[in-house]
């Protein structure tokens, strides 16, 4: 596998806030790429629906996970973790070793 290859395999988690201060969570190969689908500034409308209209869009957290596997079972975990939890994600003061060790649990 060249470089090019593994870096497109490893898996991201990110975490996008709205105008309206509400929390997206997501999963991709390239963060950057899919955030400005999400902003939808090339008209394509390739970015979530439950992003539509809701800008400005800023990335406000996003973490390497690995394979897509991890990434989709980070991703349901987060999304079912409190807002105050998703908060202490993005500012730093919550545990995200407890969240990794949980994924490797499973």
């Amino acid at each position: 596998m060249n470089a090019e290859n593994e870096e497109a395999s490893q898996w991201s988690l990110y975490l996008i806030r709205t105008a309206q201060a509400s929390l997206y969570t997501g999963v991709t190969t390239d963060v950057q790429r899919r955030f400005a689908e999400h902003e939808n500034k090339d008209k394509k409308n390739k970015g979530a629906k439950a992003l539509r209209g809701k800008g400005p869009l800023r990335l406000v957290f996003k973490i390497v996970v690995g394979n897509r596997s991890d990434a989709l079972k980070l991703e349901y975990r987060v999304k079912q973790l409190s807002r105050t939890d998703k908060q202490g994600l993005i500012s730093g003061t919550s545990n995200l070793e407890e969240l990794i060790t949980w994924l490797q649990e499973k």
